[in-house]
């Protein structure tokens, strides 16, 4: 997909309003994340949110770890759901994750 394509500048819109001080290293992964084939029938914000959310979770939290002890998805979710709203604290982030709400991704 190129740079100039609509649906890349309205993810790139997204992202930029989501998350104003996500760093270029992060930004690119979930840029190209929420850009990817299987993403493309939801509309870019909702895109550049899922894809912002498993980043945080995989990169930033302990999550993987978790699960490679043994936690089931929704366990290991509830233990890095506080690490993942610090982080989109951090950035900035124009939302957060609701512990009450299913977690979208």
């Amino acid at each position: 997909m190129s740079a100039g394509t609509n649906r890349q500048r309205s993810i790139n819109k997204a992202l930029t309003l989501l998350l104003p001080a996500v760093p270029y290293s992060d930004s690119e992964p979930i840029r190209a994340a929420a850009g990817a084939p299987h993403m493309k029938t939801l509309p870019p914000p909702i895109a550049v949110w899922l894809a912002a959310i498993a980043h945080v979770r995989h990169q930033h939290t302990d999550y993987d770890a978790l699960r490679d002890e043994g936690y089931d998805k929704e366990s290991a979710r509830f233990f890095v759901l506080d690490a993942i709203n610090r982080k989109l604290t951090e950035w900035r982030a124009t939302r957060l994750l609701d512990p009450d709400e299913e977690d979208p991704s």
